[in-house]
Order: structure tokens, then C-alpha cells, then sequence
């Protein structure tokens, strides 16, 4: 995935992954541009999901 895709997608799957993993926050899900790696690691430390399956499950909410 690259950064203009999760830029682009950001705000929509903010929301998706608050209603599944109601845990997250804000800070959580704050992106910081060229910290990718550190965005989904704040995401996968929190849900237990590997960032693949996240994305997976992303794509797949439409």
C-alpha cells in the first residue's frame, strides 16, 4: 500500500476502525506524513491484527 492510497482512505477507514476496535483513538490513529510504519504499528499493537489483515479487512468495508 502506498502513502497516497492511505492518505487518500485515511478519514474513511478512521471511522471503520473505530466502530470495530471502539479502543482506538485519536491518537492512535493519527498519521504523520513519511511515519507510515509507525501509523500501522500504533494500529496493529492495539488490535493484534497484522497490517495485511487490516488492510484486507479495509478494502473489503468498502
Amino acid at each position: 500500500m502506498d502513502k497516497m492510497e492511505v492518505k487518500g482512505f485515511l478519514n474513511q477507514w478512521k471511522g471503520k476502525l473505530k466502530e470495530r476496535y471502539g479502543h482506538l483513538t485519536d491518537d492512535d490513529l493519527k498519521y504523520e506524513e513519511g511515519k507510515d510504519d509507525q501509523f500501522w504499528g500504533r494500529i496493529q499493537q492495539k488490535t493484534g491484527k497484522a497490517k495485511d489483515d487490516l488492510i484486507k479487512w479495509l478494502r473489503d468495508q468498502g
